[in-house]
């Protein structure tokens, strides 16, 4: 299965502020974690982690994960599996300070799942 990583402008600008040492760091754990794809999906899994989400997804499952870099920086992403063109997609969110991270994630969370976090709200009003 092919891994194919993208980025947003947001996370390429959280990138740039970082010390080329932190910078090497965030891409080198990104390439393993994207790398353990190719062999066991359950070991990159276990790489990544979620932040249960305060409004929820209407019975869907969220694709958002964050992936420790180190003590104090994450990277948020999405992973997206398509059986059909066999290939995953990494898209590259936001790097993080951990203090910021459910903020973040949050922010992020909002702005993907917008539509289905507002059918939920829809249904619950209306019950």
């Amino acid at each position: 299965m092919d891994v194919l990583i993208d980025s947003t402008k947001t996370f390429e600008k959280d990138l740039e502020k970082l010390s080329p040492e932190k910078k090497a760091i965030t891409i080198q754990k990104i390439n393993d974690c994207a790398t353990l794809f190719y062999s066991s999906n359950a070991h990159a899994y276990r790489k990544l982690r979620t932040i249960p989400l305060l409004s929820g997804l209407n019975g869907y499952e969220s694709s958002l994960y964050t992936l420790r870099v180190s003590d104090n920086l994450r990277v948020i992403l999405t992973v997206d599996e398509d059986p059909i063109f066999k290939q995953t997609i990494f898209t590259l969110f936001r790097v993080v300070k951990r203090n910021d991270l459910v903020m973040s994630y949050n922010s992020i969370a909002d702005s993907l799942y917008k539509e289905i976090m507002h059918q939920h709200q829809e249904v619950a009003q209306s019950s």
